[in-house]
């Protein structure tokens, strides 16, 4: 059996090996390769090629490490048309240093493993590839404007694997951060492949038709939309695609639906919440009672044996304290419980207004006043939260939102979407259930609220309904037909759009693990549009309609004209939502429109 140390020995030597086998210690001085174009004839107009002339530039690839390219240029003496290397320029791009394959290691390093462009750096560096960080950067983004030009150049092919699933089912969905550019994105369901992105300023309608005339023009109609229910890319729809099925995302609608039945109650009570200042409040006294609980050691073990068990006599003592603590801990922890879904399916400061509800009657039934000097830290909370019990306009607002909560469940139940207790959390809706028994259930939801004896003098409920009934025929469409190569099938378009979803909060998480920053605002206004196009890199019948042919993507990215690349990223460097700069330093100056006003004046 070979031992531990046999083992490590074998590893010092393969280590050695591929050391010593490196392009660093093979060429200790940068090597001079030469480089010839395979030609001896002109394409055009087969004469026999002479030299033209010869140059040099330095290259750096993964595989040979940095060295000097001395290229051989051959020239026709008809037409002066000059021939380089081919194998050069499947290197490296003309007029640049790195290889495609050092860009393409940056690119995915960042977008798809998600590594900081430091880390990305470090990696080359033991693969002898020195760069700087921003050099790592700028690939990166060069990589992107590489692949969406190859990603426009292959849809012929992709348009015969969307026609393999019988078209395409179209999800067009947007996310933004504060008040930056808003990217928007289109994916195909059925392959999962995105298809095409956009900055845009706003979700308007004229913002968002040029994407969708784009997708049109490269893959035809899409069999089916699913789409929110924001006006404008409900208006962009109709225009690019009118008369196609369409479908609204169940999820989207039942959240909207939601904050407009329960939103003004909710805001009611996190105001009443904020006057009081019961948070911080609490908070303040946790701080004064924590140094006292730990300056004694196995004082909280004794207490929660204490709960389960009865007092102990080295617990008595301290028990008002830890009950305080515990209580407070306890109602805070009221403004942390949801499912992860976000308001109107959560609503952590209803539970944090009950909890401290709850726990000042407790207080009050124990009567902790009469006994003050005893149990100090029990009235100091109790006289905290009374001023809550006091509160009439809270009352009021908790029991109103009860009510509509109480009704809201039931349509999130009829829906089966985001339902109470389940466990699906955001990706909610993804289940492929028949729509049918869906919108029997919601016209049972319908007919009982309009029998509400208050229904004809609510108007919250007559709006419940109306938005139901407007919506209906885009909630509940008919499955669409799809032709495929193996025969007619029925699909039923996904009911949500959790797919974008999610390719969204995959994109973010992303993004926070490269920089360590949540807000991904300023990002949007950097990137390049098309950047999400890399997560179709994963898709192998993708690659391979991308690839076209080529063995890898640095030979296919070896076919893309360079000029065109230099036009794309000049034009990224420079979206027309992006203000200029020095226009963004002038219109900062302290009375800016006076200045202008007299800049004017002194025109005319």
């Amino acid at each position: 059996m070979t031992d531990a140390k046999t083992l490590d020995v074998l590893e010092q030597y393969l280590e050695k090996i591929a050391a010593e086998s490196s392009a660093r210690f093979l060429f200790p001085q940068r090597p001079v390769l030469p480089f010839r174009p395979a030609l001896s004839c002109c394409k055009k107009c087969h004469a026999v090629l002479k030299v033209g002339k010869t140059r040099t530039k330095t290259v750096t690839t993964r595989h040979l490490g940095s060295f000097t390219a001395h290229e051989t240029l051959l020239q026709c003496p008809r037409c002066h048309t000059l021939h380089g290397s081919e194998q050069l320029s499947r290197l490296t791009p003309s007029d640049c240093t790195f290889g495609y394959d050092v860009m393409i290691f940056a690119g995915k390093a960042l977008f798809l493993r998600h590594r900081t462009a430091e880390e990305t750096r470090e990696e080359l560096r033991q693969g002898n590839v020195r760069i700087s960080a921003s050099e790592v950067a700028y690939l990166a983004k060069k990589f992107v404007v590489y692949l969406a030009l190859a990603h426009r150049q292959c849809a012929p092919r992709l348009n015969a694997l969307l026609r393999g699933n019988g078209g395409y089912i179209l999800h067009l969905d947007g996310t933004c951060e504060g008040g930056g550019p808003m990217l928007m994105s289109t994916l195909d369901s059925l392959s999962q492949i995105v298809l095409g992105n956009r900055k845009v300023p706003s979700e308007k309608a004229a913002e968002i038709i040029p994407l969708l005339q784009q997708i049109k023009a490269r893959h035809g109609s899409p069999a089916g939309i699913v789409h929110d229910m924001g006006t404008g890319i409900r208006t962009a729809v109709d225009q690019v695609f009118p008369g196609l099925p369409d479908f609204i995302c169940h999820f989207h609608f039942l959240r909207d639906l939601g904050k407009d039945l329960l939103a003004a109650d909710y805001d009611s009570i996190r105001a009443r919440l904020r006057a009081h200042a019961l948070a911080e409040n609490l908070r303040t006294q946790a701080r004064r009672l924590q140094p006292g609980i730990d300056r004694e050691p196995g004082l909280i073990d004794r207490f929660c044996q204490s709960v389960h068990a009865g007092p102990g006599k080295n617990t008595a003592r301290a028990l008002p304290r830890l009950c305080a603590y515990s209580l407070i801990q306890w109602v805070l922890e009221g403004k942390k419980q949801g499912d992860g879904l976000g308001f109107p399916f959560d609503r952590p400061h209803l539970h944090f207004a009950k909890r401290a509800l709850a726990a000042s009657t407790l207080l009050d039934s124990l009567n902790v006043q009469g006994a003050w000097k005893d149990t100090r830290p029990l009235f100091q909370l109790s006289w905290a939260l009374r001023k809550l019990r006091e509160d009439s306009a809270l009352q009021k607002a908790i029991a109103t939102l009860e009510a509509k909560i109480e009704v809201f469940d039931q349509l999130r139940c009829a829906m089966r979407i985001a339902e109470t207790g389940g466990s699906s959390g955001l990706n909610s809706g993804n289940d492929p259930l028949p729509i049918g028994p869906i919108k029997k259930a919601v016209m049972a939801f319908r007919e009982n609220i309009v029998s509400r004896p208050d229904y004809s003098c609510t108007q919250h409920w007559k709006s419940l309904i109306a938005q139901i009934d407007k919506y209906s025929e885009k909630l509940f469409a008919d499955p669409i037909e799809l032709h495929t190569p193996n025969g007619s099938l029925l699909v039923q378009p996904q009911r949500t759009n959790n797919i974008l979803e999610r390719f969204f909060r995959d994109f973010r998480r992303g993004f926070r693990r490269r920089t360590g920053r949540n807000s991904i605002g300023t990002f949007l206004q950097t990137m390049i549009a098309d950047t999400p196009i890399v997560k179709n890199l994963a898709n192998p019948l993708y690659l391979k309609a991308l690839l076209n042919g080529q063995p890898s993507l640095e030979r296919r990215f070896a076919k893309t004209d360079a000029q065109l690349v230099r036009t794309e990223m000049l034009a990224a460097q420079n979206p027309p939502e992006k203000v200029p700069g020095k226009i963004h330093r002038l219109i900062a100056t302290q009375d800016f429109p006076e200045i202008i006003a007299g800049l004017l004046r002194k025109v005319a």
